[in-house]
């Protein structure tokens, strides 16, 4: 691994002087995966949906979900950018992630936390338009410790096997942002927590299952994760307690507001049906099967959700 901080594996590519703002924002927009958003996407916006003020106009609700969409999208790219930048050394010695753009050599270090701090000041002004057009601070006031929450997973798996859940509890606080950008008073509703619950335990689940694609290179480079620390099986089981967990808190959170009906209990059931195809891939196909686990299915459970749930709520 070179010493300079613009070089980072021997092979892997050197920076193009030549490289503009347009190209350096293009490559760290495709390097962050903004599709990736439908993770915690549908979250936010069931959040907002919980939250709305049914004696309130559609105008005023479509304005601040506008707005609760456009945060979720730059936190989120704060994050992974963030993430970038603090793993970038880490990556280049990584067969898996070593075509990253910061190790690759198509976006500069100094470039990236230009952007990551794009993102991160207009994440904050976005918060304030919630004090300018609806009289709500509380996004405001909470918009620093929202980006630091978000931004600390990255550095977690240096010292805690633990890291998982704190990406679960990253994610998790997009419906509570949520549902406090739309109506403050929400947050005393048991069934926003509840759905944040189930969202950090679904979460810090499948992201043991995406570690275990670094099992190897973690435990070599003394990195700590459940996969790392318990092995294929003993994280696959562990994966599977925390996505029961999960389901357990969404049915609690169905259970927990009035509003749900038919929708949302057909919501609970596919998300059950698809956790456990997850968990039966993973059987059958080993590694071999971590996209489909990982990506296909996980994507399946936030959107489903998300959007059932919410017309529930309509």
């Amino acid at each position: 691994m070179a010493g300079t901080p613009d070089t980072y594996a021997p092979g892997v590519g050197t920076l193009s002087p030549s490289v503009g703002w347009l190209a350096s924002i293009r490559h760290a927009a495709a390097d962050i995966k903004l599709a990736h958003s439908v993770f915690a996407m549908p979250f936010a916006v069931l959040g907002a949906f919980l939250a709305r003020d049914e004696a309130a106009g559609w105008g005023r609700f479509a304005g601040q979900l506008a707005l609760v969409v456009a945060c979720m999208v730059l936190a989120r790219s704060w994050a992974m950018l963030f993430n970038r930048i603090a793993d970038a050394r880490l990556d280049a010695m990584n067969e898996r992630t070593r075509r990253r753009a910061i190790p690759a050599g198509r976006l500069r270090r100094g470039r990236a936390w230009a952007v990551a701090l794009g993102c991160a000041a207009l994440f904050i002004l976005s918060t304030s338009l919630f004090q300018v057009l609806f009289g709500n601070p509380w996004p405001l006031l909470l918009a620093a410790p929202v980006l630091a929450w978000v931004a600390i997973y990255s550095l977690t798996k240096r010292f805690t096997a633990l890291c998982h859940l704190f990406l679960g509890g990253a994610l998790a606080a997009s419906p509570v942002a949520a549902a406090i950008a739309v109506d403050p008073a929400a947050v005393s509703r048991p069934t926003v927590w509840l759905l944040a619950g189930m969202v950090a335990a679904w979460v810090a689940g499948f992201d043991v299952i995406y570690a275990l694609q670094d099992l190897d290179f973690d435990r070599g480079a003394g990195l700590r994760s459940i996969p790392a620390r318990l092995g294929w099986r003993g994280a696959l089981w562990v994966s599977r307690g925390l996505h029961l967990a999960s389901l357990a808190l969404l049915v609690l959170a169905a259970r927990s507001d009035p509003r749900f009906g038919g929708w949302m209990t057909v919501a609970v059931v596919v998300v059950g049906v698809l956790l456990t195809v997850e968990h039966m891939v993973l059987v059958r196909r080993g590694r071999a099967g971590l996209d489909v686990a990982f990506f296909t299915v996980n994507g399946l459970v936030s959107c489903v959700l998300g959007l059932l749930g919410s017309v529930d709520l309509l």
